[in-house]
């Protein structure tokens, strides 16, 4: 399932970066969403009494995480227009902008990994944070395995 959910979520990135309209993103991204959201609960191990709690916050880092997954997106455009043709400075600015995007969402995952721990228990932190790590690690090594190289001029 694990497989299949990063398979599905490197479609849809590309897709993505070719959807004409923002509406076409957001329904990219919902799909994925639930998906997502099917594998997190099968892989964290709550307590009746830490669901809701839970829940709540993990909707509220989805919501911001969709956010950074639509500048991915935005991101990736710039990159598939322009990439037989970056100069130098325009590949700088483009890798300068990705670890930005990258160092932003490393630090959603920690934010959230400490609210979460106060909702529920270091350990369902822990597994927040290993299974965000996993699924983004994973949506990193799709991205990159797909981008083609420039020649920098």
């Amino acid at each position: 399932m694990k497989k299949v959910t990063l398979l599905l979520f490197a479609l849809v990135m590309f897709a993505a970066a070719k959807a004409q309209t923002t509406e076409e993103v957001d329904l990219m991204q919902a799909a994925f969403g639930m998906e997502k959201k099917a594998m997190v609960s099968a892989f964290i191990q709550l307590d009746p009494a830490q669901k809701d709690a839970f829940w709540a916050l993990y909707d509220e880092y989805e919501a911001a995480r969709k956010d950074y997954g639509k500048k991915r997106i935005e991101l990736l455009d710039k990159y598939a227009n322009k990439w037989e043709t970056l100069t130098n400075e325009e590949a700088d600015a483009w890798t300068a902008e990705a670890i930005k995007l990258g160092a932003n969402t490393d630090k959603l995952i920690v934010t959230y990994y400490k609210k979460i721990k106060k909702v529920t228990n270091p350990v369902v932190a822990l597994q927040f944070w290993q299974i965000e790590g996993y699924i983004l690690s994973g949506i990193r090594l799709s991205i990159l395995e797909g981008l083609p190289l420039p020649e920098v001029k």
